[in-house]
């Protein structure tokens, strides 16, 4: 029982980040915080959602206000700004200035590290031979696909 409040308690806080990150991110494109932006926003971050039509079915349960307009605007806003990708189904992506060479790593205390290619393959080489995987080899960066 204690496992899953754990992982409901981790969940609040990567879904609360995640949720500060694109409040963050709309302000700074000039958009203002409304309520119904917010609802469309949990409602979006709680699960994945399909369609429009579904963050719509469950937005106006919360919020009866709420139209099918403001859901499409809201969808393309944060499409734009980066923060859902509609090849995932409106799943919330990480959002990030992040460059191509580099990756991003979210620990489980929610703090983010942001790692060069350099840096990465240094991780991944020492992390190899710390558990025996490789001995004297070192490890070549091969992008995905090429091979």
């Amino acid at each position: 029982m204690q496992a899953t409040e754990l992982e409901k308690t981790e969940n609040y806080y990567r879904t609360q980040m995640q949720k500060d990150r694109i409040v963050e991110r709309l302000k700074e494109n000039g958009c203002r915080i409304t309520k119904q932006r917010m609802v469309l926003m949990d409602v979006i971050l709680s699960g994945n959602c399909s369609s429009c039509k579904e963050i719509y079915y469950k937005a106006s349960k919360i919020d009866p206000k709420i139209g099918t307009a403001t859901v499409y605007r809201m969808v393309n806003l944060l499409e734009e700004i980066g923060a859902i990708s509609r090849v995932n189904l409106y799943e919330v992506t990480y959002v990030t200035e992040k460059r191509p060479e580099e990756h991003v790593i979210e620990l489980d205390d929610s703090s983010v590290r942001v790692l060069s290619e350099m840096e990465w393959t240094r991780v991944i080489e020492r992390g190899l031979r710390a558990c025996g995987y490789i001995d004297r080899q070192n490890v070549r960066t091969v992008k995905p696909g090429i091979a």
